[in-house]
């Protein structure tokens, strides 16, 4: 892969074995933690009981053909994966975890989550689909069970003090991570997108947000001040592209390595693992510490919300305030809310905006590597045109 990366960079596979180490020190301190998959889980609280929550491992094949011999191959490997490492216990942070924390974003995980029930306590929040005043208060009921769920399976008492402590600290994360984020909104781009991707998931598996937040911070600053006394020799009118869709972690090399290989600079991330749960903040200042994640929370713009129009307004501004020439949508095969949802995103793309966008539905494994290749090829000479 013909990509700069700084000489400490950090790859997804070695910041995740990195973090085996920690976890199993941080175990053997006498630790808790709490295993998690999704961005609409409220870190906060975890946080706030003195437990340590996770991401588990769910974003490569090799645990797939284990998991079909007890789920449907024509499934999200995303799911599979996840159930996969859990069934053969190969994962470290599903191992180290005393309890893993689900939620309803689709029914493929609703149902995976009742056999992963079998193998280690498995709590599922019960996650609305729209974002109603109803479905925000069922949405505050549901975080506010979850924190009961905590008190009692750990035997510990979480305080709105603590709560909001972790809401500042968790703000803090996203003010940090949006700045890192947002500087493929430089024309020209000073850092591939390979590199920002890459920091924000391998930086998750630090467990210290404190460190999280300042290694993003100083990277931040450092490529600031290099692109000042460079800016004039780098590389311009190069193709900007902003990928959106699923969680891109297990399909990285195939997709995003493949765009830098092909001169482009991925300038933005409307993804779960990219900008979308950064976007807002938690509101400090609501006196109802439970309504305030709620809010949060619901609004994140993910396929499974019904209607979901906040998610195309968002990705017509972020067209516009990092000047892309084109959109890549990224579709795990079988996700079905996002595949359907693609037809309005193609549509804004294409007919509202006027640029070029590409939709390419795919799996963890290498066979459709080639095909993608090709595609993106023929892609990036539409906007070269």
């Amino acid at each position: 892969m013909n990509i700069e990366l700084p000489k400490n960079f950090v790859s997804y596979e070695e910041g995740k074995k990195r973090g085996f180490m920690r976890m199993k020190e941080l175990k053997e301190q006498g630790a808790k933690v709490v295993g998690n998959f999704c961005s609409f889980v409220p870190i906060e609280i975890i946080r706030a009981g003195g437990l340590v929550p996770v991401g588990l491992c769910s974003f490569d094949e090799t645990t797939i053909p284990a998991a079909e011999l007890h789920l449907p191959r024509n499934l999200c490997p995303l799911i599979k994966a996840s159930y996969g490492y859990a069934l053969t216990d190969t994962c470290p942070y599903f191992y180290f975890s005393d309890l893993v924390v689900g939620e309803t974003t689709c029914d493929g995980k609703r149902k995976m989550f009742e056999l992963m029930n079998d193998i280690k306590p498995t709590y599922v929040m019960q996650l609305p689909h729209a974002r109603t005043d109803v479905a925000l208060q069922e949405w505050r009921g549901e975080i506010i069970r979850f924190k009961e769920k905590l008190e009692e399976f750990f035997d510990i008492s979480i305080s709105e003090e603590a709560i909001r402590e972790q809401i500042a600290l968790k703000n803090k994360e996203r003010e940090a991570t949006k700045a890192y984020l947002e500087l493929g909104k430089l024309n020209p781009v000073p850092i591939s997108g390979y590199e920002r991707s890459t920091l924000i998931d391998s930086g998750s598996y630090s467990f210290s947000l404190e460190d999280r937040i300042q290694r993003v911070i100083d990277r931040t600053q450092e490529v600031l001040e290099d692109y000042e006394k460079r800016k004039e020799s780098l590389e311009k009118d190069r193709p900007r592209i902003i990928i959106t869709g699923c969680p891109y972690a297990g399909v990285r090399e195939k997709i995003l390595g493949r765009l830098d290989e092909l001169g482009a600079d991925i300038v933005g991330f409307d993804t779960c693992n990219g900008i979308r749960e950064k976007v807002e903040q938690v509101d400090e200042n609501e006196p109802d510490i439970y309504l305030a994640m709620a809010r949060k929370y619901l609004n994140i713009n993910c396929s499974v919300m019904s209607p979901n129009e906040s998610r195309i307004d968002f990705l017509e501004k972020m067209i516009d305030e990092y000047e892309a020439d084109g959109v890549v949508e990224v579709i795990l095969q079988a996700c079905h809310t996002y595949n359907v949802e693609s037809y309005y995103v193609k549509k804004m793309v294409s007919e509202k905006k006027g640029k070029a966008y590409i939709n390419i539905e795919t799996d963890y494994s290498q066979s459709d590597s080639g095909q993608i290749s090709t595609r993106l090829a023929a892609f990036m000479e539409t906007i070269s045109l």
